[in-house]
């Protein structure tokens, strides 16, 4: 029987987390052996009789039957054993032994960043979240958050908005989503990203269940950055599990005035990076700055409609209708100027049919 069908198994049984999965691993010799061995092997692997006695139930029930009812929901459970499973969760003490997946995990997510902050950000922090998440997934950074309200769903949406690759880490089973206002996002972000969550199928969401949630969120990134967070803020235990498994941790200034901005002060004044563009993320996992392509003289356009477009066209996705009241436009001329500015390569459309500007632009002659 697949591996994976005992760890599922093991995961179904409540208070056999990683630690305790290592030690039957280590006591019994296999994933396979614990499932099957006998309570000696249990107790002298340190479980307590109350566990000892769930798993003996547990062990009425059919291994593969479970898995079984994960691939029904749709879901992809991934153990240490597998290939596929991320090479970021292998290098820090207590690391996952198991995770669920819906959509699909690639080989370029080891280049990911994650981007935490406050659930009521300001307009400020809203911004930042924005320009930053969708520069840096338009340089091919993953972005990796937990789907909360506020600079999580933010940083997620711009990723999405800016045709890149982006992660939500879950407190719940895969097959749940939390807040339930984030349903569409969730879907959305399975359809070009992963849902990815360490908790059995079905389980709904627990307030104890999120600080294993933040380490797993610090655990699949590079680097975790900070955008507006108060002392309490739950991104501060993201952050602390970062320092922990060794990863880079920056944070975005704010104003002196907010409690928004108190954690994320403390941060830098704790040694934490100073974070102010994309290009300061990059440095920190070892990319190349973004490029900023200067239009030659040629590249720019004599209309001055299509010029006011490209002012306000950024990393940043605009709606037609947005778009045509920032340059006094209706939304039908300026159909006409997307289009040939789409045609000439220097704005493209997103997957929700909102406008970013584009750093390729189409051959000559098009």
């Amino acid at each position: 029987m697949d591996p994976v069908s005992y760890y599922v198994a093991f995961n179904e049984v409540g208070g056999i987390g990683p630690a305790r999965i290592e030690r039957l691993i280590a006591a019994c010799g296999s994933i396979e052996a614990a499932w099957r061995a006998r309570p000696a092997q249990w107790r002298a692997a340190g479980l307590d009789d109350g566990l000892i006695r769930a798993l003996q139930a547990a062990q009425a029930r059919d291994p593969g039957a479970a898995l079984a009812r994960v691939v029904r929901a749709g879901i992809l459970a991934l153990c240490r054993e597998d290939a596929r499973f991320p090479a970021a969760l292998t290098t820090f003490d207590h690391a996952p032994a198991l995770i669920y997946v819906r959509g699909m995990l690639i080989a370029d997510d080891d280049r990911a960043v994650a981007i935490v902050g406050t659930r009521n950000p300001s307009e400020y922090g809203r911004e930042v979240a924005r320009q930053l998440a969708g520069a840096l997934a338009g340089a091919g950074v993953t972005i990796v958050s937990g789907l909360a309200l506020g600079i999580d769903a933010i940083a997620h949406q711009a990723a999405l908005d800016a045709g890149g690759r982006t992660i939500a880490v879950l407190a719940c089973g895969a097959d749940q989503v939390y807040p339930l206002r984030h349903r569409a996002l969730a879907e959305h972000i399975a359809t070009s990203g992963a849902l990815v969550s360490e908790f059995p199928v079905g389980q709904r969401p627990l307030p104890a269940l999120f600080p294993a949630r933040n380490r797993l969120i610090s655990g699949l990134a590079q680097a975790v950055i900070v955008i507006e967070a108060d002392l309490g803020s739950g991104a501060l235990i993201t952050v602390d599990c970062a320092l922990d498994q060794g990863r880079e941790v920056g944070a975005v200034p704010g104003s002196i005035f907010s409690e928004r901005s108190r954690g994320t002060h403390r941060m830098l004044r704790d040694g934490a990076h100073l974070i102010t563009t994309a290009d300061d993320v990059l440095a920190l996992i070892g990319m190349p700055p973004t490029a900023q392509p200067a239009a030659a003289a040629q590249d720019v356009p004599d209309d001055p409609l299509e010029r006011a477009v490209l002012a306000q066209c950024g990393s940043t996705a605009l709606d037609i209708d947005t778009l045509a009241e920032l340059v006094g436009a209706t939304p039908a001329v300026l159909g006409v100027t997307l289009s040939s500015l789409e045609i000439a390569g220097l704005v493209r459309r997103t997957a929700n049919g909102a406008f970013v500007r584009s750093t390729r632009q189409a051959p000559r002659g098009v």
